[in-house]
């Protein structure tokens, strides 16, 4: 059964440990390396200091998390599982403390790395007052190839070599204000649930250290924002919801099509040389149902334009299975200078802080939080 309190979204490392630990960042902060060498301390592979597309995979990935807890227990740190915030209590403008189901936890400082999916905390948080707005963020499918599709798109009379990487591979196209894009690409990698409360079906992609799964799965994904879903600080998040409740049937089972019958606007699935690699069972479904018609129509514009830019992309045996709509956080707790949110002592951090979009930015995030509340207390 579903537990809304240690899933992918929630259990140690969040969602970034499942999503196998992709590196990359467009940010160029000097603090990017620091994050690396970090990560390389705890053990993960030497060559993400120097590849241009560092990737830990989630088998490598879940001993790193485990041992960065244990370092903060050995220098006095708490880490307790199991204790959500329940409530945030303010005085005179600042943080006083928290409360949790183990009491309260007094306290003049919060920082609130939340994670794209606490949707609890943002309600909490908003109803406190604290201001946020609606952010852009994209919605849309995972979409599975053959690896070996894939490597000769790529590589040509190459594709096989053994000094050749599973192929990965990037795809945008933008007119006007709407993009669409493929978004963490998953070579010789599965389609996993990520789903974080119940009722709800999201899914997201994964690749183990080696990448040496039968298929590649990207997310292939949708510009969406205000106009799509509202103005209201908390739209952006009630649209994604209403999105993983039309995708829910029963458990955790997630609607497929094939892109034929996508294109042709035929709902089903019709399984050729690519199967779904989603182990917790897939239903055959019409996502026109399921996603609003812009997102739909953006789709089918763009299977077919990338299946012209990289052969076999939009072949009629690719699955769909839907949805991702956790791509980045719907909502942008505001902060300013000192990095505060709109009561003195609240740190908003990270992704879903709306500050960040990957492993590597949510903890140059992370540092600069520590950072500035360092420079406070260091006259103490």
């Amino acid at each position: 059964s579903f537990d809304p309190d240690a899933n992918v979204q929630f259990g140690e490392g969040g969602a970034g440990t499942f999503s196998d630990g992709k590196l990359t960042t467009r940010i160029s902060d000097p603090r990017c390396r620091w994050v690396l060498e970090t990560l390389v301390r705890f053990g993960a592979p030497e060559d993400i200091l120097v590849s241009a597309k560092p990737h830990i995979g989630t088998d490598l990935l879940r001993g790193v998390v485990r041992r960065l807890r244990d370092t903060v227990i050995a220098a006095g740190g708490e880490v307790r599982f199991r204790c959500p915030v329940q409530a945030v209590s303010l005085r005179d403008g600042a943080v006083r403390s928290v409360t949790t189901p183990q009491g309260e936890i007094p306290s003049p400082l919060l920082v609130c790395a939340l994670g794209h999916s606490a949707r609890d905390s943002f309600a909490m948080l908003h109803a406190l007052g604290i201001r946020m707005e609606a952010k852009p963020f994209s919605a849309g499918v995972r979409i599975e190839h053959r690896q070996a599709d894939v490597d000769r798109a790529l590589y040509g009379k190459n594709a096989g070599h053994p000094l050749l990487p599973p192929g990965e591979y990037q795809l945008s196209y933008r007119e006007g204000e709407r993009g669409v894009y493929t978004f963490c690409m998953c070579p010789g990698g599965v389609v996993v649930p990520a789903a974080s409360a119940d009722g709800e079906t999201v899914v997201n992609g994964m690749s183990v250290r080696a990448r040496d799964g039968k298929n590649a799965n990207a997310a292939l994904v949708v510009g969406v924002g205000p106009g799509d879903f509202g103005e209201g600080p908390l739209d952006g998040m009630r649209f994604q919801e209403r999105l993983e409740r039309a995708a829910f049937r029963d458990g955790f089972s997630a609607p497929v099509q094939t892109a034929g019958r996508f294109l042709k606007g035929e709902a089903g699935a019709v399984f050729g040389n690519v199967r779904p690699t989603y182990a917790r069972g897939v239903y055959a479904a019409d996502l026109e149902s399921i996603l609003p018609p812009p997102v739909c129509q953006w789709l089918r514009t763009c299977l077919r334009r990338f299946g012209q830019r990289q052969r076999g992309f939009d072949s009629e045996d690719t699955v769909l299975t839907g949805v991702e709509t956790r791509t980045s956080s719907p909502v942008r707790i505001l902060r300013g200078e000192s990095l505060e949110a709109s009561v003195a002592g609240l740190y908003p951090c990270g992704e879903g802080a709306g500050y960040a979009g990957g492993i590597v930015s949510a903890a140059v995030d992370g540092v600069r939080v520590a950072e500035r509340i360092l420079a406070q207390y260091a006259p103490f």
